[in-house]
């Protein structure tokens, strides 16, 4: 790298961790993509620490504790595929309005997304707090995985809405440019988790002995502490968005719009994290120790992907506001470059997971066949992430211009149609690493077909329409297209 390119990275790097204002339809794309990567990047990074820290803790409690974590976790990828979809339509809306100049309409979007995490955050939280036991038996755990970590489940599940708003205010911030607030909140959030883990799980102090349970009261206070600095932070008026003391409201013109948008990206997040709860079905019938293993292994593996989706969601910024400004030729700028940042950024993570997988995973546990299951999946999943960097990118491309029903057929197709026909297949044949090989495979289909299909550029029309820039938030929103 030159002289001046290495200066102008660490100006960059300063720039975007100082949360300094900047106008991301103009000016060098490259800047622009480094100023809101970097901060959002450490706060996936912060929240992958979240999944790195409670399997640690929990590891010294044993298997039934670790598969508890892992199938409770399965059922959680559906609430994350809620919170992904709702936090998806709300950055592309408040990024378009941005880029259109019409601060006005980026905050009555942002104040009913709020209102829709609320609503839907609450109704799954009645569910999952009540039925605990009844969901972990539908997954195929063990009657001492149910009796370990059926309160594991109740708390996770039944507090919901902390995801679901902690995904959404970000997602507010990001689609705003203002994405080192995002990441300050998780910071917050995981500090307090990594205190709280041990404490809370092993009795430490005048802490309580919880167990496995402790670990989601810990998350979820850890959380709710991110969520309260990101409202405080929106009250405030920090940032290019700011709610003051507005009144929450539902305004339905702008919350249909929002909704309409949401069906698309819910739909594709739900298909493609469903698909993973069907993989870990699959895991159940070759025992806890299979499933343990696999459970360890993706927490390592959502290590390493969470700041890499952060690097992606880069271009879900880049394309609303570029698009809202009528500028689709540097939205498209964006994107290439964002990807080769990403699959370069992976392909090094990958030379790291596939040489030194088995101690990686002996870092959670010692029981050799739940190593050896763990170390399997990370080696084989693994290789194939640099085509994961690319479909993360172009989804979230896709996703910023509105067009969210594009990347729900390509993982409807990949994932339902592929990956899971083809899991049980291969798990008939060579076991456990049948379902981890089909990972691999799918996501390799994926890249290729998103790449396809994004070069046709039919993004740069489909999805969110325009608004103008002087026009009302209490107007009639225009309708979303797909």
């Amino acid at each position: 790298m030159a002289s001046s390119e290495r200066h102008s990275l660490r100006d960059s790097i300063r720039a975007a961790l100082r949360g300094e204002s900047h106008d991301y339809t103009s000016g060098s794309t490259t800047r622009a993509v480094w100023l809101l990567a970097i901060p959002m990047m450490l706060e996936m990074a912060m929240e992958s620490v979240f999944a790195i820290c409670d399997i640690y803790f929990v590891t010294w409690l044993g298997d039934p504790a670790v598969a508890a974590v892992g199938l409770t976790e399965s059922m959680i990828t559906i609430v994350y595929a809620i919170a992904v979809g709702f936090s998806m339509a709300t950055t592309a809306l408040v990024s378009r309005r941005i880029g259109e100049k019409n601060v006005a309409g980026a905050e009555a979007a942002a104040r009913q997304a709020i209102l829709i995490g609320l609503c839907f955050g609450g109704t799954i939280g009645l569910g999952g707090a009540f039925f605990a036991r009844d969901l972990l038996g539908l997954m195929g755990a063990s009657d001492e995985v149910i009796d370990v970590g059926h309160g594991f489940t109740s708390v996770l599940l039944g507090t919901n809405v902390v995801i679901m708003l902690l995904f959404i205010q970000n997602a507010i911030f990001r689609g705003a440019g203002d994405a080192v607030v995002a990441m300050r909140s998780l910071w917050l959030a995981n500090a307090i988790n990594i205190v709280l883990d041990p404490c809370l799980i092993f009795g430490w102090g005048p802490f309580p002995e919880m167990g496995v349970t402790g670990a989601a009261v810990a998350t979820t206070i850890g959380r709710g502490s991110g969520v309260a600095y990101q409202y405080w932070m929106l009250r405030r008026g920090h940032g290019r968005v700011g709610l003051g003391h507005s009144r929450f409201a539902f305004d339905w013109p702008v919350m249909r719009q929002l909704l309409r948008l949401s069906v698309g990206g819910v739909t594709q997040y739900l298909i493609a994290t469903a698909s993973w709860v069907a993989l870990m079905r699959l895991m159940a019938n070759f025992g806890d120790q299979a499933v343990a293993g696999y459970t360890i292994a993706v927490r390592i593996i959502i290590f390493a992907l969470l700041p890499s989706w952060g690097l992606s969601n880069a271009a879900t910024t880049m394309v609303g506001q570029n698009l809202g400004a009528r500028r689709p030729d540097r939205a498209e700028e964006a994107v290439w470059i964002t990807g080769r940042i990403n699959s370069a950024l992976l392909a090094c993570v990958t030379v790291v997971f596939v040489s030194l997988a088995g101690p990686l995973v002996s870092i959670f546990t010692q029981e050799p066949e739940t190593l050896r299951h763990g170390t399997n999946a990370l080696r084989i999943i693994s290789l194939g992430y640099v085509f994961y960097a690319w479909g993360m990118v172009l989804a979230n491309a896709f996703n910023g211009a509105g067009d969210t029903m594009t990347p729900t057929r390509i993982n409807l197709l990949c994932f339902w149609l592929f990956e899971i026909p083809c899991a049980w297949l291969l798990s008939q044949s060579i076991g456990p690493n049948g379902v981890f090989w089909s990972v691999a495979i799918a996501e390799t289909l994926l890249a290729v077909v998103a790449v396809t299909v994004f070069r046709r550029g039919s993004w740069r029309t489909k999805g969110l329409p325009d608004e103008s820039p002087d026009e009302s938030s209490e107007e009639p929103a225009p309708s979303v297209t797909s």
